[in-house]
């Protein structure tokens, strides 16, 4: 027991010095950094990208910005993207507009590095409402998010013919998804491959009827029965071999392993497509929603924010280039490029049309869950992650007591 404490011992000094620093700069005041105004101004950006796909569609979207506005941009991507922005920010010499993850928002906002825009985004409440409320701080809308996904089931539609399943198979429950991932196994062919995070294995906890925290995100809800009986669904998966992790199966992620064709089903979002379409352009496949658990349908949401530096020079121009980047068309024609979902709802509807047989990344409603944003709670869920990639064999109980634990730290530390 000796080591669990010193880790959670560790892990609270880390949340509570955190908390200090990110308090200690004010937030929003428009800082003390003189502004460029009118002609030419050069913006540079940070991206995080999920292949060459997604840059490529970034950088045509700034040479468009280019022609309209008379600006240049500069679109660099990050090796590590959060490693970078942190030196950025401590050399004060940040990028003009960068992606902000959503376990960082909160941490990026309440240390005063981001200015809160959002109320000059042209018609912002076409943005989701439940993204809207992702990078929201002290009531204002910090930045706004870029694109969407949510979690679907991708099955390869050759592997499952040779299993000699038909669409008829399709698991709609978590029974189904057991039965149908025995079937696939076979030889070199796992049923299911997924990585190992939360962000993958929690859509189970939300199907069982079980989160992390609840709504608010001021009470940790870990440690609970329906959250155990979904780690335990998933142990019991793990353990008879029809599930498996990508590091099992030697691929750097689940979507190598499915497009290699020793995965027959992935659990993974629309950044697959683009991925799929570059690396693997002759996979043929069949996104469905998640199996439903004891309490019905869930799944997980995800998405980045365009964010601003507040110590940037150029804020105005900055803003004008994010809101030209999610403008409708802007959206649409990233999601045809890379398979992002738009974050505006007018946007997905029209691209959802478009793109038929996608409907299960872009799902909304009560079965869908946003991410923990709490200040710090990025540390939590690093822990969280650690503990699953040995779920196999591990104690399932034990690792929702120690989320639990660290994650009272973190919200008592006043993150």
């Amino acid at each position: 027991m000796a080591p669990r404490r010193t880790t959670l011992l560790a892990l609270t000094t880390g949340i509570t010095l955190l908390a200090t620093a990110g308090c200690s700069s004010s937030f929003g005041d428009g800082g003390d950094t003189e502004q460029k105004t009118g002609g030419k101004q050069e913006l540079t950006v940070l991206i995080g990208t999920s292949g060459e796909a997604e840059t490529a569609a970034v950088r045509a979207a700034a040479s468009a910005y280019e022609e309209e506005s008379g600006n240049t941009v500069d679109v660099q991507v990050a090796s590590d993207l959060n490693q970078q922005l942190g030196q950025a920010f401590a050399g004060n010499n940040p990028p003009d507009v960068f992606y902000v993850e959503t376990h960082q928002f909160a941490n990026y906002a309440s240390g005063g590095s981001l200015y809160p825009y959002g109320e000059h985004i042209t018609d912002v409440e076409d943005f989701s409402a439940t993204l809207r409320q992702s990078f929201t701080y002290d009531d204002q809308l910090v930045c706004v998010p870029k694109d969407t996904s949510s979690l679907g089931l991708v099955v390869n539609d050759d592997l499952w013919e040779q299993a000699g399943l038909t669409p008829d198979d399709y698991p709609a429950t978590w029974d189904d998804l057991r039965r149908v991932a025995g079937e696939l196994t076979d030889g070199s062919v796992t049923g299911l491959v997924t990585s190992s995070e939360y962000q993958r294995l929690g859509a189970f906890m939300r199907q069982a009827g079980g989160w992390i925290t609840d709504p608010a995100q001021t009470t940790m809800t870990a440690d609970s029965p329906e959250n155990l009986q979904a780690l335990e669904f998933v142990q019991g998966m793990l353990q008879e071999g029809t599930w498996k992790f990508a590091t099992e199966v030697d691929a750097g992620w689940a979507g190598e392993a499915f497009g290699k064709g020793t995965a027959a089903m992935t659990i993974e979002g629309s950044w697959l497509a683009g991925a799929l379409e570059t690396d693997f352009p002759g996979i043929d496949y069949t996104v469905l929603p998640l199996p439903e658990g004891p309490a019905g349908p869930g799944t997980l949401a995800f998405t980045n924010c365009w964010g601003v530096a507040q110590q940037s020079a150029h804020r105005d121009a900055a803003v004008d280039l994010v809101d030209f980047l999610t403008r409708p068309d802007q959206q649409i024609a990233m999601g045809n490029a890379f398979g992002a979902v738009p974050s505006r709802e007018s946007a997905a509807a029209d691209y959802l049309a478009e793109h038929p047989g996608t409907e299960a990344w872009g799902a909304s409603g009560d079965g869908v869950q946003g991410p923990v944003t709490v200040g710090g709670f990025d540390r939590v869920l690093g822990q969280f992650n650690t503990d699953l990639e040995s779920l196999r064999t591990a104690d399932p109980a034990r690792i929702l007591a120690d989320l639990q634990s660290y994650g009272e730290a973190a919200l008592g530390a006043g993150n």
